[in-house]
């Protein structure tokens, strides 16, 4: 105890000596760190991290920055889109969910940039929150555990909820793993951090999100650290048969499966839609059926993968038959077109109790921005993403490089910037990575 008790007095003093340095330093911290906390907590955090700003705005000279303009560009073409968007009520009432990619931008061109080091801190203390969170869902599933006796309390979104997301929250604990991951020297605290992390990531269960997260383990270690450079070929072997050990578990293993099973098997536990598992006459989808099939039944379903392939078909089909390419639809506009196109295929459209498939966005931020904001939307996103990469490789900074991939990959199968807590994230680590002279020294 009298230990717990020095670790958090030093943590404090570090944080208090930080903020004196940087007055915002403590408010974009808790920012980023909470959130995935409840809406209103962040929007209250992100306040504080305004107010924190404009406070010391007279000691500071604005510094605008294109890269991060990027980000309010992307803003802007989304509150114009309400004037052309076939669906003027959702567009508006979208738009103050995405206040943070004008807000945290003008904050960065405004106050005077982080140094490395408070960057680096900045990031640590993220890491340890992120550590707090995968231990409160595990005791809390746990617990559920003891009470139901139901095992799918440790995967998926059973295991964070629905609302936080197992997919969004799989990216913000990469972040934290690689971290720890990357430190040359480890305690064995951090050892068994790092580990725990692993088994939580694949307790998640976002096939792309692991995927993705094994090959930045394997780049790292084979041509980052120090250690890769020493028998490459055996330890490509151990890592191999550790990975190939978790993706054979159970639900782990049922997961991948799920996505390239046949028709002919009639499990729903992995369909996209949470659904009664008592129905009869249930017909899981393959990738191939969801792109070609001319006609559905409210009886087929389908699961992740080939929803997004189906949606992927929609899209094509949309713009091959109407003139959206230069505007789109507008903001949060195009669910009238996938209801549209769910009547006229004839997919699950819901019921009492069980919402359909028109009711789900693209799950690609690719074509989203391009269906809904045009292809000056998707543009804008191609370079906010490109120049994101092209900093981190530059840097040779491998917590920015795994967050520009992930952010890629995430972006194939995610709609991440529809979502506030996908807004505050990508917004704060895109400005704090790339915002200009995060590496010179800070000067009083």
């Amino acid at each position: 105890m009298e230990n717990t008790l020095t670790f958090l007095s030093n943590v404090w003093q570090d944080l208090k000596q930080e903020n004196k340095q940087h007055f915002s330093f403590i408010p974009f911290l808790l920012l980023l760190c909470t959130i995935p906390m409840p809406y209103g907590v962040n929007n209250v955090l992100l306040g504080v991290f305004l107010l924190s700003v404009l406070f010391k705005i007279k000691e500071v000279k604005f510094n605008f920055q294109y890269t991060l303009f990027l980000l309010i560009a992307l803003f802007l073409l989304m509150v114009v889109s309400y004037f052309w968007s076939i669906d003027t009520k959702a567009t508006l009432k979208a738009i103050p969910k995405e206040i943070g990619l004008v807000i945290i931008p003008i904050c960065f061109m405004i106050m005077k940039p982080f140094s490395k080091e408070q960057r680096q801190k900045i990031i640590k203390y993220y890491s340890y929150a992120m550590v707090i969170y995968v231990v409160f869902y595990l005791v809390k599933a746990i617990f559920r555990f003891l009470s139901n006796g139901d095992s799918n309390v440790f995967f998926y979104h059973e295991l964070v909820t629905k609302e936080v997301n197992a997919i969004h929250v799989s990216v913000y604990v990469s972040i934290a793993f690689f971290y720890f991951f990357t430190k040359e020297i480890k305690s064995k605290l951090e050892v068994s951090i790092t580990l725990l992390l692993i088994i939580f990531l694949f307790l998640l269960s976002s096939k792309n999100i692991i995927i993705v997260f094994i090959l930045l383990v394997l780049i790292e270690f084979f041509f980052f650290s120090k250690s890769g450079h020493k028998m490459r070929m055996r330890n490509l072997i151990v890592v191999g048969l550790v990975v190939s050990s978790f993706l054979f578990v159970g639900k782990i293993k049922d997961r991948f499966k799920a996505e390239f099973q046949s028709n002919t098997e009639k499990s729903i536990s992995h369909t996209v839609l949470d659904l009664d598992k008592s129905l009869d006459g249930i017909n899981v989808l393959s990738i191939k059926e969801a792109w070609t099939n001319e006609k559905f039944t409210p009886n087929d379903f389908f699961p992740g993968t080939a929803f997004r392939v189906y949606q992927a078909r929609i899209f094509v089909e949309l713009f091959q038959e109407e003139n959206v390419f230069w505007k789109g639809y507008g903001l949060n506009a195009s669910y009238k077109k996938l209801e549209e196109k769910a009547i006229k295929y004839d997919v699950f459209r819901g019921n009492e109790s069980q919402e359909g498939y028109q009711t789900k966005n693209f799950h690609n931020q690719y074509i989203q921005n391009f269906a809904e904001l045009g292809v000056f939307g998707f543009l804008i996103l191609m370079v906010l993403l490109t120049l994101n990469l092209k900093k981190a490789t530059k840097n040779k900074d491998f917590i920015q490089i795994a967050f520009a991939v992930l952010m890629i990959s995430l972006f194939l199968t995610e709609s991440f910037l529809w979502r506030q807590r996908g807004v505050m994230f990508f917004s704060l680590l895109y400005c704090l990575f790339n915002a200009r002279d995060f590496l010179a020294p800070n000067k009083n």
